[in-house]
C-alpha cells in the first residue's frame, strides 16, 4: 500500500468547492457535516428533500437527486448496492462525474463482484473510486482524531483517486491508494472481519485456560471431595478462576519469544536468512503482538482478582476459625519468617512484572509505536521483554518456594499447577542466554547480515615464486 501524496491545488477546503452526496441515511448525514466543517460547498440529492432538509447541517444544500447531481463533479453514492439501479434514471446527467462508492456489504463476498465494480458497470460513462467505507458515522462526525484516519482508496483512474484522496487530506484523514478497481471487493471486506488478527491467539488462550482450569478443578476441588469428602465448589469462581489466570499469563508471554528461539534456531542449522519459514512459524511470529496483549490482560485480571481474595466470606469464615484453634491451643505466636519473607518477595517481583507487561502493551499501541525508532522499540519489545519473562519466572517460583519436594503438593500424584508452566519459559529463557555467547551471537549476527553457509568466496594465495594465484573456497570453512 502507498500512501497518496497530497495535491497543490486544493490544499484547503477552504476553496468552495462542491461536493456532491446522494443519499439521506446516517452515513450521508456524518459525511456532509465532515465535509461542511472542512470548508466544501456540499449538496445533497434526496428522494424528498423537504422531509430530509432538517436532518442536514443547515450550511448544506438539500435538493433532488438530479439538481444535487448537477451542481457537482464529484458525488458520493452513499446508498445501498440494491438502490444503485433506482439511479439510473440520472445516467446522462451522471456522465463523466466522478462516483465515490462508500458502501459495505453484510457478508464477506456476498456478491460475485464488488460493489464499486458493480456500480461502474451501471453507470460505465463514469468514474468509479472506491473509498470512506471503512471510516464509520461516527468518526466522520466527530473527526478523524476520535477514530480511524485511513481511508482506503482504489480506482482504474490515477486522476480521479487523486481528486478523491486530496478531499480526504482536507478532511483531516490519511488516504491510502490500494490500486485499481480489483482490490475494491478486498477492501469492502475488511470493516467485515471481526479482529481477524485476534481469532487464533484468542483460541489459544482459551485452550490454555481451559487446560489450567480443568488440571487446577481436579487439585483443588475433586481432589479433596474424593479423599476427605470436602465440598469445595465454593472455590471454582474465584481461587480455582485466579489459579489458571497466571498460568495462562506466564505460558502467553513465554509464547511470545517462542517462534523467535525457533527462527534463529532455523538460521543457526540452515545457515542462511533467505530460507523461508514454515508457514505455521510464520503465522506464529505474525500473531506475537496479540499473543502478548492477551498475556498482559490475564496478567491484570489475576492482579484484581488476587485483590479481592480477602473479600471473599469464605475467607473470613478460615481467619476466625484458625483465630479460634489458636485460642484452644493456647500459641501466641504462629508467626513462621520463611513464609513471610516468600509472600513479600512474591508480591514485590508479581508487582514489577506486572509494571514491564504493561510498558510492552502499551508500547505496541500503534499511536505508541509511531514515536518510536526501531532502536527504541526493539529495546521495549525484545530486551524488556526477556527481563519481564525472567522476572515472572521468579514470581513463579517464589510461589512454589520449596512446595515442588512437598510430597503432600502432589494431589492424585500430579504435580503443582506452576511447576508445569515452567517448562515453556525456562526453556526460552536457557534458548537466550545460549544465543549470547560469542561464539552463537556472532555466526548468529554474520548470518543475518547476508552470510549463507555453503556460499563459494575467491580468495588470493601467494605462490612458491611470491606470485599470488587465486583461487576458491567455501565461506564457512
Amino acid at each position: 500500500m502507498s500512501r497518496v501524496s497530497s495535491h497543490p491545488n486544493i490544499g484547503t477546503g477552504k476553496s468552495g468547492r462542491t461536493i456532491g452526496v446522494l443519499g439521506s441515511g446516517d452515513f450521508a448525514r456524518s459525511l456532509a457535516i465532515r465535509l461542511v466543517c472542512s470548508g466544501f460547498k456540499v449538496v445533497v440529492g434526496s428522494r424528498n428533500p423537504k422531509r430530509k432538509a432538517g436532518l442536514f447541517p443547515s450550511a448544506a444544500e438539500v435538493t433532488f437527486q438530479a439538481e444535487a447531481v448537477k451542481k457537482t463533479d464529484v458525488i458520493f453514492v452513499a446508498v445501498f448496492r440494491e438502490h444503485y439501479s433506482t439511479l439510473c434514471d440520472l445516467a446522462d446527467v451522471l456522465a463523466g462525474k466522478i462516483l465515490v462508492d462508500v458502501s459495505n456489504n453484510t457478508e464477506v463476498n456476498h456478491h460475485k463482484e464488488s460493489n464499486a465494480e458493480y456500480l461502474a458497470s451501471l453507470f460505465p460513462a463514469c468514474t468509479v473510486v472506491k473509498g470512506f467505507n471503512v471510516v464509520s458515522a461516527w468518526t466522520l462526525q466527530s473527526g478523524a482524531r476520535d477514530g480511524n484516519k485511513q481511508v482506503l482508496i482504489c480506482s482504474n483512474n490515477q486522476e480521479a483517486k487523486r481528486t478523491v484522496a486530496e478531499i480526504a487530506q482536507v478532511m483531516g484523514f490519511t488516504p491510502v491508494d490500494m490500486g485499481c478497481m480489483s482490490s475494491a471487493c478486498e477492501i469492502e471486506n475488511i470493516p467485515l472481519r471481526l479482529l481477524p488478527a485476534w481469532k487464533i491467539p484468542i483460541l489459544l488462550a482459551l485452550g490454555l485456560f481451559l487446560c489450567f482450569f480443568t488440571y487446577n478443578l481436579i487439585r483443588q476441588v475433586i481432589h479433596p471431595y474424593i479423599r476427605e469428602q470436602k465440598n469445595k465448589l465454593y472455590k471454582i469462581p474465584i481461587e480455582v478462576v485466579n489459579t489458571t489466570l497466571p498460568c495462562v499469563a506466564y505460558v502467553m508471554l513465554s509464547l511470545v519469544y517462542l517462534p523467535g528461539v525457533l527462527a534463529a534456531c532455523s538460521q543457526l542449522y540452515y545457515g542462511t536468512k533467505y530460507r523461508r519459514f514454515p508457514d505455521w512459524l510464520d503465522q506464529w511470529l505474525q500473531h506475537r503482538k496479540q499473543i502478548g496483549l492477551l498475556s498482559f490482560f490475564c496478567a491484570a485480571l489475576h492482579a484484581v482478582y488476587s485483590l479481592c481474595l480477602p473479600m471473599r466470606r469464605s475467607h473470613r469464615y478460615q481467619l476466625i476459625e484458625t483465630a479460634v484453634k489458636q485460642v484452644m491451643w493456647k500459641k501466641m505466636n504462629i508467626w513462621v519468617e520463611e513464609e513471610v519473607w516468600r509472600m513479600e518477595i512474591y508480591i514485590s517481583v508479581g508487582i514489577i512484572a506486572l509494571g514491564l507487561l504493561s510498558l510492552l502493551a502499551i508500547t505496541s499501541l500503534p499511536s505508541i509505536a509511531n514515536s518510536l525508532n526501531w532502536r527504541e522499540f526493539s529495546f521495549i519489545q525484545s530486551t524488556l521483554g526477556y527481563i519481564a519473562l525472567v522476572i515472572s519466572t521468579l514470581h513463579t517460583l517464589t510461589y512454589g518456594w520449596s512446595r515442588a519436594f512437598d510430597e503432600n503438593q502432589y494431589k492424585f500424584y500430579l504435580p503443582p499447577t506452576y511447576t508445569l508452566t515452567l517448562l515453556v519459559p525456562c526453556t526460552v529463557i536457557l534458548a537466550k542466554v545460549i544465543f549470547i555467547l560469542p561464539c552463537i551471537r556472532q555466526r548468529l549476527l554474520r548470518i543475518r547480515r547476508g552470510w549463507e553457509k555453503g556460499r563459494y568466496v575467491k580468495f588470493v594465495l601467494p605462490s612458491a615464486t611470491g606470485e599470488y594465484s587465486s583461487g576458491e573456497t567455501s565461506s564457512n570453512v
